[in-house]
């Protein structure tokens, strides 16, 4: 591609579609309860309005990384519920995991001498 020049590509105008997918990832420290994890954010996405009831969202391991157990969560939403969705879910896992006694985690590393 010459200098300056700008790739293109088809650009999707996401306010002509019906629905959009909504994606987070939310890290449980290991230890902590995935099952409970993964039931509270089925309940945070059943209680949301906003979010559309089909296609169900989807709630998954998505990684276990070096701190921390990583979950996805999927869920579709009218266009024009996106981030207000987005940031309302954020919000509502930051204060309801710690009364559900479930942790977030931080990077950690242990050092062993010898």
């Amino acid at each position: 591609m010459p200098n300056g020049a700008l790739a293109t590509g088809p650009v999707t105008n996401y306010n002509k579609q019906t629905d959009r997918r909504v994606d987070w990832v939310f890290s449980i420290s290991y230890g902590d309860d995935y099952d409970k994890a993964k039931a509270v954010l089925q309940r945070l996405c059943d209680t949301d309005p906003r979010i559309l009831k089909e296609p169900k969202p989807v709630i998954e391991l998505l990684k276990m990384s070096d701190s921390s157990v990583d979950i996805t969560v999927r869920a579709r939403v009218k266009p024009e519920d996106y981030w207000s969705v987005y940031f309302r879910m954020n919000e509502l896992v930051y204060k309801t995991f710690p009364q559900e006694g479930l942790s977030f985690p931080f990077p950690q590393m242990d050092v062993h001498m010898k």
